[in-house]
């Protein structure tokens, strides 16, 4: 594919069909293109970059590009998984959006309650059949539970307190009443 504007924009158009994206995202995967395009067709890397950036803006003043809407349902999204407060906020950023929104949206859902770490270590605990979601052989898998946890991003006494409880609904209860 020739990097033109209108190559871009159809691009750009035909991936936000099939995903939601973040601009930062979406810039990154058309500079790709953008760089491609220099190296096989010889065409100018500026000029696809700033088609790029014109593209942005006028899908964000569009509508079509939302980095907050992104931001907030990807929360959303991942916290219903399981993930921990610091793997959404790497995942975030990882999309591109930037440091200042991630901290706002990730303060207006503190505030809203829509899940904590304890949350969401018992649905990734539950997810994954760990601690107290296992059948069998509970106290030989506990360091591999806490490790599977942590590498999620949650801090060691979150970890403990879903691996070592014996009632998962009243700890849920209890994260659900702070």
């Amino acid at each position: 594919m020739k990097a033109s504007p209108e190559a871009l924009e159809r691009a750009a158009l035909r991936y936000l069909d099939r995903y939601d994206a973040a601009s930062g995202h979406l810039r990154r995967l058309l500079l790709a293109k953008v760089t491609l395009s220099s190296r096989v067709h010889g065409t100018d890397a500026t000029d696809g970059a700033a088609a790029v950036e014109q593209l942005i803006q006028r899908l964000t003043a569009a509508g079509v590009l939302d980095d907050t809407r992104f931001a907030r349902q990807r929360l959303r999204s991942l916290r219903a998984k399981g993930c921990s407060l610091a793997m959404v906020r790497a995942r975030l950023a990882a999309k591109g959006l930037s440091q200042d929104l991630v901290e706002t949206i990730l303060a207006e859902a503190d505030a809203a309650e829509v899940g904590t770490d304890l949350a969401a270590a018992l649905t990734y605990a539950r997810r994954r059949r760990l601690g107290p979601f296992r059948s069998e052989a509970r106290a030989e898998r506990r360091a591999r539970d806490l490790d599977a946890l942590g590498r999620q991003g949650f801090d060691y006494e979150t970890a403990r307190r879903v691996i070592d409880c014996e009632d998962p609904a009243a700890l849920l209860a209890e994260a659900g009443s702070r």
